[in-house]
């Protein structure tokens, strides 16, 4: 499907199109005297085809139904006057590809940094993101995380927003600036993720209907009408999905996907669409001899997701695991409004870092029994976070952590997802303490959105008691998400780089911690005095990590280890005394080293 360059020689390129039940499918051309209109033949049912020669490569083009009106086409490389405008004709094979090597990261050498193309550095572009590579490595980072980057309305969005699933979004730069970006990411040894979105389309610039049935009304989502998966002709849909995944994997050379929010893609058909992600993925793997992975996102703690294929899952690598997050961030902030009303005991840390929290038992806020048994999958089908663009950006005013605790509590929260037996992921800024926000933030162009926006969100926070929340539309929303430079850190920003940098460091080099191994663990709590204690071992060694994640100096149990990271070490802006290794000031962490 698409505009597809057949011969650059002959300046030939052929246009295919699914147009269910029309009765004639036109091509658009511009060109720079004016738009020629041409009609294509529908050579198989619903497809329609033609090759055009003579007009040049980088052709810009549109469909034209027999109603007259005319569209972009929903294969599109890339919108460069945005999801209303003309579609443009993408020569993938110019592309001089530096990473000929590269065989990715396995699924235990992920330390992920999330983060939004647009708010990562002050000009928002993907060339500009380029010049961070070099400070990502220097923190330890091991693979980037892009929100999603496909072509969404306006000039800012989150990215969940997007119409066109093969198009990069022209706010961020061209075609070939992602593919620099992945390049010299690759020759920094680092993976890139994508997160993509097939749950549910953006509804500004979403003319997929008018090409066929891609949506149902046998099943419905928090957007509507579901997408296509298991009603008539879902063929096409599922087509799409799975030609995308290849395309983003083999095109673009990204290391895995990130599905959002796979409790709402619907499909009651065998097999699942999942399933068919996962295999299609896990296949290219194998042809491009190198790691793609898929990783999801999902609220439901469903093990299946991650089961093998062979065991009656869908074969994904990984998933989020967000009762972790709600369990840490209710103990440090002692917020128990809307979903964490389900996590304010100190004693949950004990389970989260072997299962889900919730494994069938009844939530007071979802009101129904919720989740599955995860305890027999290993800590690397896990992803885990204390900030990501959801917690922060779903809040009212966007509040990352510093704003909400004292600068030991960032140390001590970092630390407890570094010693855990999952994969890290942090959030852009976290690794030095950034308080700007990160809001929601939208473009619309069509007024009746702005206006929908707005009243979704007040809907969406009225479990919480947080007041007025800023306009997703006002451009000073988006303007207050971006990220400070370097240049205007503080000595407090410094220390936690420093803190950060070194605890990633510990993460990946001890021959314990660098293992995803939750049978050899064990979790105990002082609830009285909010003391977590996380001990991780191998046949050598024993390595035991003590929080205090309470307010008031502590003494605990003499240990017999070594110190071997200390969060209040004078260069992370502490005031450590390093003879009492067994007195704990309020967030505080200490990790020992004993042999076994």
């Amino acid at each position: 499907m698409g505009g597809e360059i057949i011969s650059r020689q002959n300046n030939i390129v052929r246009f295919n199109t699914f147009a269910y039940n029309r009765k004639s499918v036109n091509i658009l051309i511009k060109t720079g005297e004016g738009t020629i209109e041409l009609p294509m033949l529908e050579k198989l049912p619903h497809i329609y085809t033609i090759e055009v020669s003579g007009l040049g490569l980088d052709l810009l083009y549109k469909f034209r139904f027999d109603d007259k009106k005319s569209y972009p086409d929903p294969y599109s490389y890339f919108q460069p006057n945005g999801v209303h405008g003309f579609s443009q004709v993408v020569d993938h094979d110019l592309y001089n590809w530096q990473d000929r090597n590269w065989k990715g990261k396995s699924i235990n050498e992920l330390i992920i940094m999330e983060l939004h193309v647009g708010t990562f550095t002050p000009e928002g572009t993907l060339q500009k993101a380029i010049e961070k590579i070099p400070y990502l490595v220097d923190l330890g980072i091991t693979a980037v995380e892009i929100m999603p980057i496909t072509q969404t309305p306006g000039k800012w969005n989150w990215g969940y927003d997007g119409v066109n699933l093969f198009s990069v979004n022209h706010n961020y730069g061209i075609p070939d600036d992602l593919k620099a970006f992945i390049d010299q990411c690759h020759q920094h040894d680092l993976a890139v993720i994508l997160d993509v979105v097939y749950n549910h389309f953006g509804p500004e610039g979403n003319f997929l209907s008018f090409f066929g049935p891609y949506f149902t009304e046998k099943h419905q989502t928090p957007w509507g009408r579901a997408v296509n998966f298991d009603d008539k002709y879902c063929e096409f849909t599922r087509k799409m999905v799975l030609d995308n995944v290849r395309y983003w994997l083999e095109t673009y050379h990204f290391d895995g996907l990130r599905l959002d929010a796979v409790h709402a893609i619907k499909d009651d058909s065998t097999p699942h669409i999942l399933e068919e992600i996962a295999t299609t993925a896990h296949y290219l793997a194998s042809q491009l001899k190198r790691h793609c992975l898929v990783i999801a996102e999902s609220d439901e703690n469903n093990a299946q997701l991650i089961t093998s294929i062979e065991e009656g899952g869908y074969g994904l690598d990984a998933q989020w695991l967000d009762d972790f997050h709600h369990v840490l961030h209710t103990a440090l902030t002692g917020e128990n409004e809307g979903y964490y009303m389900d996590y304010d005991s100190f004693e949950n840390f004990i389970k989260v870092f072997s299962n889900y929290l919730y494994t069938g038992q009844y939530s007071r806020f979802w009101k129904k029994n919720r989740g599955s048994d995860g305890s027999n999958r290993p800590g690397n089908q896990f992803v885990i976070a204390i900030q990501n663009h959801d917690q922060i950006g779903n809040r009212a005013q966007g509040d990352r952590l510093p704003t909400l605790v004292d600068f030991p509590f960032l140390k001590a929260a970092a630390g407890v997802v570094f010693i855990s037996a999952y994969i890290p992921l942090i959030f852009m800024g976290e690794e030095y303490g950034e308080t700007r926000p990160f809001l929601f933030f939208t473009d619309y162009q069509d007024p009746h959105l702005q206006k929908a926006v707005s009243e979704g969100r007040r809907k969406e926070f009225s479990q919480f008691s947080w007041g007025e929340f800023p306009d997703p539309q006002d451009p000073n929303t988006f303007l207050k998400s971006k990220l400070q430079s370097k240049d205007g850190w503080d000595e407090q920003n410094t220390w936690l780089y420093n803190y950060y940098r070194d605890l990633i460091k510990l993460r990946l080099s001890h021959p314990v911690l660098k293992k995803l191994d939750k049978k050899n663990l064990e979790v105990t709590t002082i609830p009285t005095r909010q003391i977590l204690t996380i001990k991780r071992w191998n046949e050598d060694l024993l390595v035991t990590a003590v929080f205090n994640l309470g307010l008031e100096v502590t003494r605990i149990e003499p240990s017999q280890g070594k110190v071997i990271f200390n969060s209040e070490r004078q260069d992370y802006g502490g005031k450590a005394v390093e003879k009492d290794k067994n007195t704990l000031t309020k967030g505080q962490l200490i990790i020992y080293e004993s042999k076994l």
